[in-house]
C-alpha cells in the first residue's frame, strides 16, 4: 500500500515522547509514571470524536493521527504530549515499510 508522505514543512507541531516508568506500589501492583524523552516534530490530524455517558457523566473521546519522522521502538505504552495536551498511543506503524514516516493512532487524554 503506497501512502502519501507528509512534507517536512507540514510537521510544524512539537511533541515530546514520554516513556513509561513503572515501580512497585508495595501491594503487588505498580505505579506508572512517565518521563519526558526526545522532542519530535510532527503533523496532527483529527480522525473522530464521540461523546457518551458513562457513570452518569458525559465523556468525550477524540482520536487523532500523528505523523512523525520514523523512529524505532515506539510502542502503545508510550504517550505524546504537545504543550498541555496529552495523547495515549494506541498503535504505531511504518505504513509503507520505507522507514520514512511513523504514523501513530492516538487518543487524546482528558483530565
Amino acid at each position: 500500500m503506497k501512502t502519501k508522505s507528509i512534507s517536512i514543512g507540514a510537521r510544524a507541531r512539537r511533541f515530546v515522547l514520554e516513556m513509561p516508568l513503572e515501580r512497585p506500589d508495595g501491594f503487588g501492583g505498580v505505579i506508572r509514571t512517565y518521563t519526558p524523552g526526545p522532542q519530535l516534530w510532527g503533523a496532527i490530524e483529527m480522525l473522530s470524536g464521540a461523546e457518551r455517558v458513562r457513570a452518569d457523566r458525559p465523556e468525550q473521546s477524540l482520536t487523532h493521527r500523528i505523523t512523525l519522522r520514523y523512529r524505532e521502538g515506539v510502542t502503545g505504552a508510550m504517550r505524546l504530549t504537545a504543550g498541555l495536551r496529552r495523547f495515549a498511543i494506541r498503535a504505531a506503524s511504518d505504513p509503507d515499510g520505507s522507514k520514512r514516516d511513523l504514523v501513530c493512532l492516538v487518543e487524546e487524554m482528558r483530565a
